[in-house]
C-alpha cells in the first residue's frame, strides 16, 4: 500500500489536500493525523494556500493519494505566487528526505525513556554500588508502561558512570537515525524500519542534575531547569527571595554545552580558581567533563613547571589542540543527543519530588511539633479512616507511629490522603493549611487524563503557589534550601510537554531493581556487570520469544516461536508474575454493570417485595414474588469495584445529565434475567464547602433518610468519603481486644466510635478518580483558591527574619576577621617584622538592606 509521510502534500477522499504534521492514535485504535489544510485561493488563479496557522484532524484511512501519486498524475496543487516565499520552506521539504532512509519500506520513530541511578547490587544493607541504565518504549500506551514486563535492562557497571554508559547508547541512537533498524513485520512477509529517539530521562533529582551538567542542589544556582538562585546575599533581598518562587530564565542543552566548552578552554590555562568561579557563577559543572578539566589543569601546571619560560598562551594552545582532537568525547553525551534537551526533558518525578519531598517535609514539620499525647490522638484517629475508594493497603497506624521518621512512598500516600481529617485541633492553622494545600496539589498531579487542559494548568499553578507560600510562611528558609519545593514551579511546563505528570513516575524502575539484585547475587564477582548483563539479556530474549517476537537465524531467515509456545504465557499465572506481565483482558475496561453474587453457601434469595428497592423513591416495576439474588459488588463505568457500603456517584433518575451521590445499600441481581439494580442511600452535595476542611459535604437528601434505585450500569465511579467527626464530636470511646495473628491478645485498645450523625465529607485529597470527581462536582466547590493575593508583599514579610539572620552572621564574620587581623599585627610587632602589605586590612561587608545593594560577603557556596 501507499506510505504517507509528514510534511508532504496528500489528498483525502473528499478531494481536498492536506499536509500531515503528526500521526496519533485516537482511543488506542484509529490512526489520525494533525494536518495543515491546503485550500483553494479564491482569486481566480487556480492556486492553493498552505494554511500553516491552523491544524485539522483527518483519519489516516481517508488518505487516498500520497505526494508521489500526485506528482505522477500531475495533480500536485500549485501554490499561490504571492505567497510562494512563505510556502517555499514547506515545498522545499517535499519529498520528505526520510524516503531515502526508508528505501521504500514503512519508517517509524521509537521514543524511549531512559532511567538511570546508582543501585546496590546486594540484597542486604551492605552497599555495593552499581550504576544502572534501563529503558522503556514510550510509544506504548501508559497502561502497558506500568507493567514491569516493559522495563528493559540496558547496561550496568560498578565502575563506568551513567554518562559513560549512555555514550554507548548515544552511538546506537545516532546510528539508527542514519541507518534505520530493519525488522520483519508480523508474518515476516514485509519489513519495516525504525529510528530511535530519546523522549525523556527519568531519575531522582541528583541524577537528573548530573545528566544536565548541573552543579547540583547545593550550588548558588541550584535548579537544573532554570537560572534561579544567586548568592546568599541576593536571596535574602526582597526581589531575590521573591524570584525563588518563580521559574526563571530556562536553561538549554546548547547553552550548557557551550558553557562546559568554555570551562574546558579556561582549564587549559591552568588556573583552578578561574574555572571554579565560573562554575559557581553559572551553575554549570558537568561531572562527566570535570574529569578532563582536572586533567587539563594538572597538565598545564606540569608543562609550566617543566619550562618556566614558556608562556601561558603557548601551553593553552597545546592543550586546546588535544581538546580539538578528542572532539565530543570529552563532553557529556546527554548534552549531545539530537532532539533531546536534558534541561527540559528531565521531568519532575512524583515519587522523589512530591512524596519523598513535599509530603515528607510537611510530615516532618507536623509530627515533630506534636506532643506524645497529641501523636497518640492523631494515630488513633488515623486508624479510623475509611480507605474504601483510595486504592491503598489497610492503614497500620501503630506501624506508622513507630517508624514515623523513616516512612517510604506508599506510606506517605496513605498519610497524604487521610491526615488532614485528623489533624484538626492538634496543629496550628499554618500547618493545617499546609496539609490542605498539599493534598489539593497532589490530587491534581495524580490525574491520569486531563479533561480541560487550560483549566487544569491554571489549577496546578494556583495549588503549587499555595504550597510554596505556606511553606514560606512556616519556615522561610525552606524555599531557599529545598530545591524540590522550587521544582513545583516547573510543573505546568512539564505537564504541557509530557501530559499527566503521573505518567513519569519511576516507581516501576525502582521495582525492577529487585530483578537486577537477583541477577547480581548469582555473579562470581570476578566480572559482575558482565554476568548480570548476560542473565538479563537472556531474560529479554526469553520475553521476546514467548510473546511472538521474531529473531534471525544464522542462515538469515526470520523465525518465531510456535503458537503453543506463544500461548503459554497467557495460561500460566506463575510465569506472568515472574515476568511482571498482566494480560490485556485485565487491563481493558470491564463491562459496566457486571455484578458478582453472594457465594452459593451464603446466598439467600429474596422476593422483590422484600427488597430495599421497593422502598426507594423510584421503585422499578417487577412481580412482587420474583426472585432476586443479593450481590457482593458491581463494576462501575470506571471499572471500579463497588461493594455494599461503598460511596459512589451515579446517574440521577430525577434529572437529565445530572449525577447523584450515595452509599450502596443493596445490590440485586435478577435470577431469571439480566437486570442488576443498585439501591443507594441518597445524599446531596452541599452548596458550600466545609468551613474547616474546604471540601464538599454530603448530607441526607432533603434532610431525611431516603433511597433510590439505579441500574448497575448507571454507576459512574467510586469515591472516598470520611465521616465528619469534627461536626459529630466523635472520640475514642470504643474499646476492643487487640488482635495478634488473627487472635485476641487479651489486651484491649481504644478506637474511634463514629456517632450516628449522617454528615460526611467528600475526600478531595483522594488520588483515585480525582479527575472524575472534579468533573462531576460544581466548579465552585473544587477550584483552588489562592492562599495569598499579593504574593510579593507577603514574600517581603517572610524574608525579613532571613535577612536579619544573614546580617547578624555577616557582623560576626566581620568581627572575627578584624580580630584575626589585629592578632596578626600584634604578633608581627612582637617579632619586629612588618606584616605583608594589606594583610592587616579586612574586607568590610555592609549588611544587606531591603534591596540588597551590598556586595557579597560570605564566600558563595558551590
Amino acid at each position: 500500500g501507499n506510505y504517507y509521510y509528514v510534511n508532504e502534500i496528500a489528498m483525502v477522499r473528499s478531494g481536498n489536500f492536506v499536509i500531515p504534521r503528526r500521526w496519533k492514535l485516537r482511543d488506542g485504535k484509529e490512526l489520525w493525523a494533525d494536518a495543515w489544510p491546503v485550500t483553494p485561493n479564491n482569486d481566480g488563479t487556480a492556486t492553493y494556500l498552505i494554511d500553516d496557522q491552523r491544524l485539522v484532524n483527518i483519519k489516516a484511512a481517508d488518505l487516498i493519494l500520497n505526494y508521489f501519486d500526485l506528482c505522477e498524475r500531475r495533480q500536485l496543487p500549485p501554490c499561490c505566487a504571492c505567497l510562494l516565499e512563505r510556502s517555499k520552506h514547506h515545498l522545499s521539504a517535499m519529498p520528505n528526505s526520510l524516503h531515502r532512509l526508508a528505501q521504500g519500506e514503512p519508517l517509524y520513530s521509537s521514543w524511549i525513556t531512559v532511567w538511570a541511578d546508582d543501585v546496590s547490587a546486594n540484597r542486604s544493607k551492605s552497599w555495593n554500588k552499581h550504576w544502572n541504565l534501563y529503558i522503556t518504549h514510550g510509544n506504548l500506551p501508559r497502561k502497558l508502561l506500568q507493567q514491569e514486563f516493559h522495563v528493559h535492562f540496558a547496561s550496568t557497571s560498578p565502575n563506568a558512570t551513567v554518562a559513560e554508559q549512555f555514550a554507548a547508547m548515544k552511538r546506537m541512537i545516532e546510528a539508527s537515525q542514519t541507518d534505520p533498524i530493519r525488522v520483519p513485520s508480523p508474518g515476516a512477509t514485509e519489513f519495516s524500519r525504525f529510528r530511535l529517539f530519546v523522549n525523556d530521562a527519568d531519575a531522582d533529582n541528583p541524577m537528573q542534575s548530573e545528566e544536565c551538567g548541573h552543579i547540583g542542589s547545593n550550588g548558588n544556582y541550584d535548579c537544573r531547569r532554570c537560572r534561579r538562585g544567586g548568592s546568599e546575599a541576593f536571596r535574602v533581598t526582597d526581589e531575590g527571595y521573591h524570584r525563588l518562587f518563580e521559574a526563571q530564565e530556562p536553561r538549554s542543552a546548547k547553552e550548557t554545552l557551550s558553557e562546559v566548552k568554555a570551562q574546558v578552554q579556561l582549564a587549559c590555562h591552568g588556573v583552578t580558581k578561574h574555572v571554579s568561579t565560573r562554575q559557581t557563577d553559572t551553575g554549570v559543572k558537568d561531572s562527566y567533563t570535570q574529569h578532563w578539566i582536572d586533567m587539563l589543569l594538572k597538565r598545564a601546571r606540569e608543562l609550566k613547571a617543566a619550562n618556566r619560560s614558556r608562556s601561558e598562551e603557548d601551553i593553552a594552545k597545546e592543550l586546546m589542540e588535544w581538546v580539538i582532537q578528542n572532539g565530543d568525547n570529552i563532553y557529556n553525551p546527554f548534552l549531545q543527543v539530537p532532539g533531546f534537551d536534558p534541561s527540559r526533558d528531565t521531568p519532575i518525578e512524583v515519587l522523589h519530588t512530591i512524596l519523598l519531598g513535599v509530603v515528607k517535609y510537611g510530615w516532618h514539620m507536623t509530627h515533630t511539633s506534636l506532643s506524645e499525647e497529641q501523636q497518640s490522638i492523631f494515630f488513633l484517629r488515623l486508624q479510623s479512616s475509611s480507605i474504601d475508594g483510595l486504592t491503598i493497603p489497610p492503614i497500620r497506624a501503630s506501624y506508622l507511629w513507630q517508624y514515623r521518621n523513616s516512612l517510604i512512598g506508599k506510606q506517605f500516600k496513605q498519610i497524604l490522603q487521610t491526615a488532614v481529617f485528623h489533624l484538626y485541633e492538634l496543629v496550628d492553622s499554618n500547618k493545617f493549611d499546609l496539609w490542605k494545600a498539599t493534598g489539593s496539589l497532589c490530587a491534581l498531579l495524580w490525574f491520569p487524563e486531563i479533561p480541560n487542559f487550560e483549566e487544569y494548568i491554571a489549577d496546578v499553578k494556583v495549588a503549587a503557589a499555595n504550597v510554596l507560600d505556606i511553606f514560606a510562611k512556616i519556615d522561610p528558609s525552606k524555599i531557599s534550601t529545598k530545591i524540590k519545593l522550587h521544582l513545583l514551579d516547573h510543573l505546568p511546563e512539564d505537564i504541557c510537554r509530557f501530559g499527566p505528570i503521573i505518567g513519569r513516575s519511576t516507581e516501576l524502575f525502582e521495582c525492577f531493581n529487585a530483578i537486577f539484585r537477583f541477577c547480581a547475587i548469582l555473579s562470581n564477582r570476578i566480572s559482575p556487570s558482565h554476568d548480570i548483563a548476560i542473565q538479563l539479556a537472556d531474560q529479554e530474549a526469553f520475553k521476546q520469544r514467548i510473546t511472538g517476537g521474531m529473531w534471525q537465524q544464522t542462515d538469515g531467515q526470520w523465525v518465531c516461536a510456535s503458537p503453543q509456545v506463544c500461548s503459554f504465557l497467557g495460561k500460566h499465572k506463575i510465569l506472568q508474575n515472574h515476568l511482571g506481565w498482566t494480560p490485556l483482558m485485565y487491563l481493558s475496561f470491564k463491562d459496566p454493570g457486571t455484578a458478582r453474587a453472594v457465594p452459593q453457601v451464603r446466598r439467600v434469595e429474596v422476593a422483590w417485595s422484600s427488597t430495599e428497592a421497593i422502598k426507594s423513591l423510584n421503585p422499578p416495576s417487577h412481580e412482587p414474588l420474583s426472585s432476586w439474588i443479593p450481590g457482593v459488588h458491581i463494576i462501575a463505568a470506571s471499572s471500579d469495584v463497588c461493594k455494599v457500603g461503598s460511596w459512589v456517584f451515579g446517574k440521577s433518575p430525577f434529572a437529565v445529565d445530572k449525577s447523584i451521590a450515595g452509599r450502596i445499600k443493596q445490590i440485586l441481581i435478577q435470577k431469571t434475567g439480566s437486570t442488576t439494580y443498585v439501591v443507594l442511600e441518597a445524599f446531596e452535595v452541599s452548596s458550600a464547602c466545609h468551613a474547616v476542611f474546604d471540601m464538599p459535604v454530603l448530607r441526607l437528601r432533603q434532610g431525611e433518610k431516603s433511597s433510590i434505585t439505579l441500574l448497575a450500569k448507571d454507576i459512574h465511579f467510586i469515591i472516598n468519603v470520611q465521616h465528619d467527626c469534627l461536626y459529630a464530636g466523635c472520640s475514642a470511646t470504643g474499646s476492643r481486644p487487640r488482635m495478634q495473628e488473627r487472635e485476641a491478645s487479651g489486651v484491649n485498645e481504644q478506637f474511634i466510635e463514629h456517632k450516628d450523625v449522617e454528615r460526611y465529607i467528600i475526600n478531595m485529597h483522594a488520588l483515585h478518580n480525582a479527575h472524575m470527581l472534579r468533573t462531576i462536582l460544581p466548579r465552585a466547590l473544587v477550584a483552588p483558591v489562592p492562599y495569598i493575593q499579593d504574593r510579593y508583599e507577603s514574600h517581603k514579610k517572610f524574608v525579613k527574619p532571613l535577612r536579619q539572620a544573614y546580617n547578624e552572621k555577616q557582623k560576626k564574620l566581620e568581627a572575627e576577621r578584624l580580630k584575626r587581623a589585629a592578632e596578626k599585627v600584634a604578633k608581627a610587632g612582637k617579632t619586629g617584622t612588618a606584616p605583608a602589605q594589606g594583610s592587616n586590612v579586612a574586607e568590610s561587608q555592609s549588611p544587606v538592606g531591603h534591596q540588597g545593594d551590598a556586595e557579597l560577603g560570605e564566600q558563595d557556596k558551590h
